[in-house]
């Protein structure tokens, strides 16, 4: 497959980060919107990668770079998704043959946004004024047209045992949090984890499902993991400090929106409201538009999620699009 010549400039700042003997990084340039990590283990000649990308032109640069490597990834015989946003599972059919593995939860959700989806958003952005424009910030330079929905081949819940050559790998279910059906991917003999997007590091969390008990909780798990490596889904690789830090960002929010819904105050207007601190400098800041939109649904036990295109409405304004009330009905 032919790469273009934005994606080459692209990954040379980005790459495989080799963590031990047999174990990977693949970091992209900058963690906002779209750009993922992701992980590759290998053993006795066996591989098993986590995660694919956005897109077909960054997944297949990112595999070359992995054979390059390790020439046994010229078939991958596992991969793991860790959640089911697109950016973590896009690219899965250049994976060809693999056995696919998700959560339960995962799989069902991955359905419900499938390429074709992202590619109609792009292509009818034009037509929705400012929120258009936020829009095509955070993903009109990626390649969405032509990808063939591949969905995962196995599926399990709670927790699952896998095998790499003589290396034991542990996918652990900690969803629903950042989505429904979120995994962590544990090899001990690497010392490493792969947190998935229960880790934004450098950049703001993004609540899409909820509780906030259960991402907190899967953060303390990661604290208490004795690793030497932690693979955020975005950002720089970490450690229990960084995981600290998103920790104590969304205790932050949570008892920041309590209070506020404890005072009448709407969702948008308590995220417009909380003073971010020292987490204004993280990238992405106009998510709490939506993790308040999630505590709220907590707090009042609704069920029902507010309309995608209403939340990047109210992150769009928060971002300084000017939307107006015709931007909002567009969507």
């Amino acid at each position: 497959m032919a790469v273009r010549a934005d994606i080459m400039n692209r990954v040379k700042s980005q790459g495989l980060q080799q963590l031990g003997d047999g174990a990977y990084a693949w970091l992209a340039p900058h963690g906002t919107w779209g750009w993922s990590n992701a992980g590759l283990i290998v053993d006795g000649g066996e591989s098993l990668l986590v995660d694919t990308l956005y897109d077909l032109d960054l997944t297949g640069e990112m595999l070359q770079r992995m054979r390059d490597a390790e020439p046994c990834t010229r078939r991958i015989g596992t991969l793991v998704n860790t959640h089911a946003n697109g950016d973590h599972t896009h690219g899965n059919e250049l994976v060809s043959g693999a056995d696919i593995i998700a959560s339960t939860a995962s799989a069902q959700e991955m359905a419900e946004l499938p390429p074709e989806a992202m590619a109609a958003f792009v292509a009818a952005a034009g037509e929705m004024g400012e929120v258009g424009n936020y829009f095509l910030h955070c993903f009109g330079q990626f390649r969405f047209q032509g990808i063939r929905y591949t969905p995962p081949t196995r599926t399990f819940d709670g927790a699952l045992s896998l095998q790499v050559g003589d290396k034991p790998v542990h996918l652990l279910e900690v969803g629903p949090a950042h989505t429904r059906g979120d995994v962590l991917v544990h090899s001990p003999s690497d010392r490493a984890v792969f947190t998935g997007d229960i880790l934004f590091i450098e950049g703001t969390p993004i609540m899409w499902e909820g509780p906030v008990g259960n991402w907190i909780k899967a953060c303390r798990l990661i604290e208490e993991m004795d690793v030497d490596h932690i693979v955020p889904g975005h950002g720089p690789i970490t450690d229990q400090k960084g995981v600290a830090a998103v920790r104590h960002y969304l205790e932050y929010i949570r008892d920041q929106a309590r209070a506020r819904y404890d005072a009448g105050m709407d969702a948008f207007e308590a995220a417009k409201d909380i003073e971010l601190a020292e987490y204004s400098a993280w990238s992405d800041p106009e998510r709490i538009a939506v993790n308040v939109d999630s505590l709220y649904r907590e707090f009042t036990g609704e069920k029902q999620a507010t309309d995608i295109m209403v939340l990047f409405g109210q992150m769009a304004e928060l971002a300084g699009y000017p939307v107006t009330s015709d931007d909002n009905a567009a969507g």
